[in-house]
């Protein structure tokens, strides 16, 4: 079990089974004499989500400050920057990032506060995020979702790109506009927001 497994491990929550939520709800209902309108599977569904959601921000608090604590972990750009150098080009509104990464690193991202795409171009790795363990291996892409921060550990040397549309005029303001300090960022918040909303509108 590598350390991205065992983080994984460390952030579930899971007091009732989906089936044992359902039988729960529907044996109570009855019991109680209330019709019910709305979809409880898919009531269960964006409620796990939710909780999933701050259960894994939570935990990723605790255990970036525990590998904060650790001597052979850094957070600090000049030192990062020697073992993963940092490309990074502007075009009429486009940003491009490519960093390398050397293999047997264990990385944290900063919170991200724009839906972009990413690119795998090189190597292999484990990506946890709320959504759980994804296994990736270049040549490979996909989308990233605001709110969402990531454990990775590079199996390979990787090289890894993102694309962002941006106004910024600056590689610093770019970087302000496509990142957040924390989960309370009202982009971030959005995103949970229309979860929130679609379960009330559910029920």
């Amino acid at each position: 079990m590598n350390i991205v497994e065992k983080i994984e491990n460390q952030i579930k929550t899971n007091p009732l089974s989906k089936e044992e939520f359902v039988k729960q709800f529907y044996e109570k209902t009855e019991l109680m004499g209330i019709k019910h309108t709305f979809d409880v599977e898919e009531a269960w569904e964006i409620g796990c989500e939710i909780r999933k959601r701050n259960s894994f921000r939570k935990k990723a608090k605790e255990v970036q400050q525990q590998l904060l604590e650790q001597d052979n972990f850094t957070d600090k750009v000049k030192e990062i920057r020697k073992d993963n150098p940092l490309k990074e080009l502007t075009a009429d509104g486009l940003y491009l990032r490519e960093i390398y990464n050397p293999p047997n690193e264990l990385i944290v991202t900063k919170i991200h506060a724009e839906e972009h795409f990413y690119f795998l171009l090189e190597g292999e790795m484990s990506i946890l995020t709320h959504d759980g363990i994804q296994h990736i291996q270049a040549p490979h892409y996909g989308i990233t979702k605001p709110g969402t921060k990531r454990f990775i550990y590079t199996h390979e040397p990787c090289v890894f790109v993102t694309v962002h549309a941006t106004m910024g005029r600056s590689i610093k303001e770019i970087e302000d506009l496509i990142t957040a300090e924390d989960f309370n960022d009202p982009r971030v918040a959005l995103e949970d927001v229309k979860l929130i909303q679609k379960l009330k509108k559910l029920l």
